[in-house]
C-alpha cells in the first residue's frame, strides 16, 4: 500500500511506500543488513532471503521491530511493505521515523490499520514535535497511489509553529496490536489466525545522517545532485492529486474537528498561504 508525505521546504523527510508482491527473482533488492537492524520480538523479527527481507510477526505475546543503523537529520526514505493478509483487524504495521527521548520527541508516523477480510485499510499519519502529536489524518487505501501524495505537512516554524527540525530521528518498522485500530475497537483481533506477518524490502535512504559528534553528513550544503530532494516541492500536478486524495478518500482530519479542539484548532491550520 503506497503513501507519500512531504514536509516542505526548507526542512523536510519524504516517505515513498510501495506495496509488492514475491516473485522469485531478488537480485535487486538492496541489502537491509547494512541499514538495519533487529531490535525485539525475541525471534519475531528476522532477516530471510540473505538480509533482502525482514519478516515481522505478530501474536498474542509480542510484536517486533526494526531500526535504522543511523540516525537522520532530514532525508528522502523508501520502503516496500507487504501488509498482514486477510483478517487484520486489530493490528498495526508501521514504518515511521522517531528521535530519541520519552518527553520531547519528535516523530513522523505512517500506521496501516488492519480491518476485517475484502475491507481496506487506514493510512493512519500523524507529526510529534517536542512530544506533542495530535496532528492525525486518516485515509482509506483502496486506490493505486505510487508517487501520488497524500499529506503535506508545511514548515511554519518561522511564525513559532514547532516543526521537527532539531533532532535527529532514525527509521523504525513495528507490527503491535491496538484496541482502537479497527472501527474504533468495535473490532478485536482474532488471536486464532495469528501469527500475524508484515514484510519490508527494498529500504533507500537519501538522507543527512547524523553522527555521533553532533555534525551531519550534509554540511548544510544541498546544492550537489545527490541532495536535490532537500528542494523538492510538489508541481502543479501533485498538488491537484493531493487534493483529489483529500477530497475523495480522507476520513479523519485534525484541522476540521471542532469537538476535539473546543478552545480553538491548532495554530497551523489557520495559517493563510499568500500567493506569490
Amino acid at each position: 500500500m503506497p503513501s507519500f508525505l512531504s514536509l516542505c521546504p526548507p526542512i523536510k523527510f519524504i516517505f515513498l511506500l510501495q506495496a509488492f508482491l514475491f516473485t522469485s527473482h531478488l537480485s535487486a533488492d538492496s541489502d537491509l543488513q547494512q541499514d538495519l537492524q533487529l531490535i525485539w520480538g525475541n525471534g519475531r523479527a528476522q532477516m530471510l532471503n540473505g538480509g533482502h527481507l525482514i519478516s515481522l510477526s505478530l501474536d498474542r505475546e509480542s510484536g517486533s521491530g526494526f531500526q535504522s543503523k543511523n540516525q537522520f537529520l532530514f532525508g528522502n526514505f523508501q520502503m516496500q511493505l507487504k501488509l498482514v493478509p486477510g483478517n487484520s483487524a486489530g493490528t498495526v504495521t508501521s514504518f515511521y521515523l522517531q528521535s530519541e527521548g520519552s518527553t520531547t520527541w519528535d516523530e513522523i508516523d505512517f500506521e496501516f490499520l488492519g480491518n476485517l477480510s475484502g475491507d481496506p485499510y487506514i493510512l493512519h499519519t500523524n507529526v510529534y514535535t517536542q512530544g506533542k502529536g495530535t496532528r492525525e489524518q486518516q485515509f482509506y487505501l483502496c486506490f493505486y497511489v505510487d508517487g501520488t501524495p497524500i499529506r503535506e505537512f508545511k514548515n511554519y516554524a518561522s511564525i513559532g509553529i514547532q516543526y521537527p527540525t532539531n533532532q535527529p530521528m532514525r527509521i523504525k518498522g513495528t507490527i503491535w496490536d491496538a484496541d482502537w485500530a479497527t472501527r474504533g475497537g468495535t473490532v478485536k483481533t482474532n488471536w486464532t489466525a495469528a501469527p500475524f506477518t508484515a514484510s519490508f524490502k527494498n529500504y533507500n535512504a537519501n538522507a543527512c545522517v547524523w553522527w555521533s559528534s553532533g555534525v551531519s553528513s550534509c554540511n548544510g550544503n544541498s546544492s550537489s545532485s545527490e541532495g536535490a530532494w532537500m528542494k523538492q516541492d510538489l508541481d502543479p500536478t501533485e498538488v491537484e492529486k493531493l487534493k483529489w486524495v483529500m477530497k475523495n478518500y480522507m476520513i479523519y482530519n485534525y484541522c476540521a474537528d471542532l469537538k476535539r479542539f473546543p478552545g480553538g484548532l491548532p495554530p497551523e491550520c489557520n495559517v493563510t498561504v499568500t500567493k506569490k
